[in-house]
């Protein structure tokens, strides 16, 4: 079933189309929306991520394909155009773990309650999936990113890894309720 998320008059006086957008797990066929919401997200907020924009374009169509066949995406849709993703796994660091792997919402829609709400979907589907854990790594200097992190129910777990030259990548999890049921 698909989610609505209400979006309010935003700063530079973008509505979101028919008052919400919707939140929808892709589908195979959603392959070339999922790659072109990754691209701009590597264009405008490169250090975000591990990967890079020039990676990323090189891959072949059945390689984004491929990603959204692992795990769980889901999309945010505003109209026709996708402004918001998420992604979950399994985590390879943590049996029975799962691991949100990429996280990105338009400028333009950011501060609405988008990014609340795609976490939610990762990890409702992390808990339906009978993990008992979502972790993540977030650049250690990303305030923004780690302040909805932790708005959400996620801690810093202590490990830090090289993300970079001169920026580390700090881990954060959250543990999932029953999960010593």
């Amino acid at each position: 079933m698909a989610s609505l998320v209400r979006c309010l008059l935003l700063s530079n006086g973008r509505r979101c189309q028919n008052g919400g957008m919707e939140l929808r797990t892709a589908a195979p066929e959603d392959w070339q929306a999922s790659r072109e919401i990754r691209i701009r997200a590597l264009s405008q907020d490169p250090d975000a991520f591990c990967s890079s924009l020039q990676r990323e374009i090189g891959m072949a169509d059945q390689e984004w394909r491929d990603r959204l066949e692992r795990g769980t995406t889901v999309l945010a849709w505003d109209g026709e155009s996708a402004v918001g993703t998420v992604t979950g796994k399994a985590d390879p660091h943590e049996a029975g773990g799962r691991e949100i792997v990429a996280m990105w919402v338009d400028p333009a829609c950011r501060g609405t309650g988008l990014a609340d709400a795609l976490i939610s979907r990762v990890v409702e589907w992390a808990g339906e999936d009978g993990a008992h854990e979502v972790a993540l790594w977030v650049a250690e200097d990303n305030a923004h990113a780690r302040s909805l992190y932790e708005r959400t129910g996620f801690a810093l777990t202590g490990e830090r890894e090289p993300m970079r030259p001169g920026v580390d990548q700090v881990r954060m999890r959250r543990e999932l309720r029953g999960a010593s049921d």
